[in-house]
């Protein structure tokens, strides 16, 4: 059995674990999401701006890590589904105003979002 170091070789400070990584399938859990899904209060509109990502793409990342664990994402009640799509569809257009989205790439995520809107 090997024994997980627990301080910096170089300078003695304490590790912190921020990889995991499968060598069977080479899946990878990188980041420190935990600390920064707290310092955010849980919002991802807010983790969203942190990592320079949209919205959708930190959502589908916490769904991942959800299904990850073993649970089911569960559906939220319908009025916090539309405040949701809501702050998706914001997030959206605040990248395609930075930059971060072309026009298509913001349309087809907006239609995505309708789509699931009209589900809900």
């Amino acid at each position: 059995m090997h024994l997980t170091p627990s301080h910096c070789p170089v300078c003695g400070e304490s590790l912190t674990v921020t990889r995991l990584a499968c060598p069977a399938c080479d899946t990878a859990i990188e980041g420190r999401f935990v600390e920064l899904f707290v310092r955010c209060d849980g919002k991802l509109n807010w983790i969203a701006q942190e990592l320079k990502l949209s919205y959708p793409t930190v959502r589908a990342r916490l769904d991942e890590i959800i299904r990850a664990m073993g649970y089911e994402v569960l559906a939220a009640p319908p009025a916090e589904e539309k405040q949701r799509v809501a702050e998706q569809r914001q997030a959206i257009l605040d990248d395609l105003a930075a930059g971060k989205l072309s026009p298509a790439e913001a349309i087809q995520q907006i239609q995505a979002l309708q789509g699931r809107e009209q589900a809900a």
